[in-house]
This record gives C-alpha cells, sequence and structure tokens, in this order.
C-alpha cells in the first residue's frame, strides 16, 4: 500500500469514525451565492423554473426556522447581472453582498458575514455548482467549520461540471444533500410550530396532514 492510498483509507476511516451531530436551529447558517439572472440562463442540469423553485424554497424554510442567511452576488452590475426577483422577494431586509472575487470567502465582507453569525455549520448554495457552491465549502471545511452543499439548490452548464463538482467536494470532506433534506433536518420533530411554515415554504402544503392527523389521534384517544 503506497503512501497516498494509505492516507486516503486513513481519511475515510476518521471520516466514518466522527459521531453523527445533527443540524440544529442554534448550529447552523444559510449561505447563498450567485443566484444571478446572467448565470441562471447557462443552467442545464435544472429547468429554471425549477431551480427557482428550490432556492426559493430553501430560503423562506431558512427564514421559517430563524437561520441566519447571508446572499451574495458577484459582478452584478457588469456580467452576471441581479439575483433573480423570486429570491430577492422571499429575503426582504437581507443585503446582498456584491463581490469580485470567484471564491466568495475570498471577500472580506462575506467572510466576515459568514462568522458574524457564529454557527459552525454552513448549508451552502450556488450557480455554478462546482465553483460558486464548491469554493466556499471547501474553504470552509479549511477553516474548521461543517459545510453542506444543497445540490438542488445549485445549478451547472454540463453534466461533466456537475459530476466533477461533487468528486471534488467530497473528497475535502463537503457534505451533499438536497435543500429539503437538510431543512426537515434542522426541524427535527414535526409537533414544533414552525412545522407548517417549514413545509408550506416546501411547498409541501399535504404535510400538514401530519399535524392534522396528530390532532384527530389526540381527540379520539382522549374521548376513548
Amino acid at each position: 500500500m503506497n503512501i497516498q492510498t494509505r492516507k486516503t483509507k486513513e481519511n475515510t476511516m476518521n471520516s466514518q469514525a466522527q459521531p453523527y451531530q445533527p443540524l440544529t436551529s442554534e448550529n447552523a447558517a444559510v449561505v447563498l451565492v450567485d443566484h444571478q439572472v446572467g448565470l441562471m440562463t447557462g443552467v442545464r442540469d435544472y429547468s429554471t423554473g425549477e431551480l427557482k423553485h428550490n432556492v426559493v424554497a430553501l430560503a423562506k424554510a431558512a427564514k421559517a426556522l430563524k437561520l441566519p442567511i447571508v446572499v451574495t452576488t458577484t459582478a452584478r452590475d457588469s456580467m452576471w447581472g441581479p439575483t433573480f426577483p423570486e429570491l430577492v422577494e422571499a429575503l426582504p431586509g437581507i443585503k446582498i453582498i456584491d463581490r469580485s472575487t470567484v471564491n466568495a470567502w475570498d471577500d472580506p465582507r462575506v467572510a466576515a458575514a459568514i462568522e458574524a453569525t457564529g454557527r459552525k455549520k454552513l448549508i451552502i448554495a450556488g450557480i455554478s455548482l462546482e465553483v460558486c457552491a464548491a469554493f466556499p465549502a471547501i474553504t470552509a471545511i479549511g477553516k474548521g467549520y461543517e459545510a453542506y452543499v444543497a445540490v438542488d439548490a445549485s445549478g451547472t452548464f454540463s453534466d461533466t461540471k456537475r459530476e466533477a463538482g461533487l468528486l471534488r467536494m467530497q473528497q475535502a470532506g463537503v457534505i451533499v444533500s438536497d435543500y429539503a433534506t437538510l431543512m426537515v433536518e434542522i426541524l427535527k420533530d414535526n409537533a414544533r410550530p414552525e412545522a407548517a411554515a417549514v413545509y408550506n415554504a416546501l411547498d409541501m402544503p399535504w404535510a400538514t396532514l401530519v399535524g392534522q392527523i396528530s390532532k384527530a389521534y389526540g381527540r379520539q384517544s382522549a374521548a376513548a
């Protein structure tokens, strides 16, 4: 076994040995990178409508769960245009930090905003997946954070870019997931008062049946 193979095996074993520490409303923050009109036009792994839906749903659910949210764009007034309107509307009052750096974390204002959240688990989404989401996620790992990338609230321009981006993130220790799973992991308990708002944000209003069934069962039990 050569040195590189041994190191890879050791890293895998160490990663598997770490106990599961779930995302919570107290330890997580959301970072949304470059969901801009110009970049959206090049996305090929999701339709524009589906990607918009997913990003807005993530933002609304994060708000319902009272998570800190950092939003940034790059070259907004020159190359890539503004954040798409539906996301701006979903995040009233949140300042969008425009920068010139490729890696969002290289901008001191973005880095300071992330650090100011005081959270060590970062849920990141961006366009493109392999750059705008991956670079800050990999940087976060190097700085001692835990990074989660919501792949279906991100998008990219070819299958090759998507596959390469996912592989590179996983090699760096980034956790990849879908946006809804990350949000319901934070919700944790369907009895929480935020549950209906979270499921509605995720465009899952039928999930409120959980609460309705629970209430009905409770009444039946009381009557018995």
